[in-house]
C-alpha cells in the first residue's frame, strides 16, 4: 500500500489489527505472524475482507505489548521478506499434508 500508516490499534486476544491510513480509510486484519528475513523482523496481516491479499510491513517492538509497523520501501528488501513469508508459507503446508498421514 502506498499510504503511511497512521495510527496502529490491536486487540490482543484476537490478533486483530486496524491499520488506519492516511486518507482515513481502516482495514482490520489478522496477524498471520512475525518473522525474520536477512535479519529484520517482519509481520504479515490478512485483511478480514475475504481477499487472498497479505499485507507485509517491517516490524518493531518497542515496550512491553507495544510495537511499530515500518512501511518497506525497499522493491529488494520487500522480495526477499514476500520470499521468506512464501517459504514458511509452504513449509507450513508441507508440514500440514505430513500431519494428515
Amino acid at each position: 500500500m502506498s499510504d503511511e500508516i497512521k495510527n496502529v490499534g490491536i486487540e490482543e486476544e484476537e490478533e486483530i489489527i486496524t491499520l488506519e491510513f492516511d486518507d482515513d480509510t481502516a482495514v482490520d486484519c489478522y496477524m498471520l505472524g512475525v518473522f525474520e528475513a536477512n535479519g529484520k523482523e517482519y509481520v504479515a496481516l490478512e485483511p478480514l475482507d475475504n481477499t487472498d491479499d497479505v499485507y507485509i510491513y517491517g516490524y518493531k517492538e518497542i515496550g512491553k505489548d507495544e510495537f511499530e509497523l515500518i512501511d518497506i520501501t525497499d522493491d529488494a528488501e520487500f522480495d526477499a521478506a514476500e520470499a521468506e513469508f512464501n517459504a514458511i508459507m509452504a513449509e507450513n503446508a508441507e508440514d500440514e499434508v505430513e500431519e494428515e498421514k
